[in-house]
């Protein structure tokens, strides 16, 4: 079954912490590592992956947590496969242009000729109308420039409660607010804390299949 960015995100920072300290971290550990603000979020990922076969666990224990060889043998054969030439951005998943979904990983790559040569930059491919007064069309893929600190106004990948991705305008509002602004009359706008909010970088282009 195929692992969602965030839950290959936790078995690296699982598999890193292991190698480091010769022992699981507990969920607290988790949790503080991967800026989750849930121990419920950090439960429900472990328990995904265990139903993946990518984790095991023993009842009721605490840093019991085990990578599975399955995993170990996927690591290894991801870090063997062949880089992105020049021309070639990697394809990270798709990125929900309407409600927040979680956004999936995988290994293939886009071709962008126009932005050659920087490791910061990656694409999505779009799902939903929510940019569409924005030109930005269900099945569009967009090319993201990795970065965590943007202008009000900035089209962004936003991760929120470090589980949903979106792309939306970004506006800081008062209170602490974050305001995820959908480019569609008919769509209300999502308003979230800005300390649950994380943003995975800022669209600089657009690109239509026709």
């Amino acid at each position: 079954m195929a692992l969602t960015r965030r839950q290959k995100d936790l078995l690296d920072f699982l598999a890193t912490f292991i190698e480091k300290h010769g022992y699981s971290p507990s969920y607290e550990e988790i949790a503080s590592g991967m800026k989750l603000t849930s121990l419920a979020t950090v439960h429900k990922h472990i328990h995904s992956l265990e139903t993946k076969g990518y984790l095991k666990r023993g009842f009721n224990q605490s840093r019991s947590l085990e990578i599975s060889p399955k995993y170990l043998d996927e690591r290894r054969s991801y870090s063997a496969a062949p880089v992105a030439t020049d021309l070639e951005v990697p394809l990270l998943g798709r990125i929900a242009a309407g409600m927040p979904v979680e956004s999936v990983a995988n290994q293939e790559t886009l071709a962008f000729r126009d932005f050659i040569g920087d490791e910061s930059t990656y694409a999505l491919q779009v799902r939903g109308d929510s940019m569409i007064e924005d030109h930005i069309c269900s099945g569009d893929f967009v090319l993201v420039e990795k970065v965590h600190s943007v202008r009000d106004g900035d089209i962004v990948v936003a991760l929120v409660d470090g589980m949903d991705t979106t792309l939306k305008r970004f506006y800081r509002e008062a209170g602490e607010i974050v305001r995820l602004q959908p480019a569609n009359s008919s769509m209300e706008p999502i308003r979230v804390p800005q300390n649950i909010v994380s943003v995975q970088g800022r669209v600089l282009a657009v690109l239509r299949k026709c």
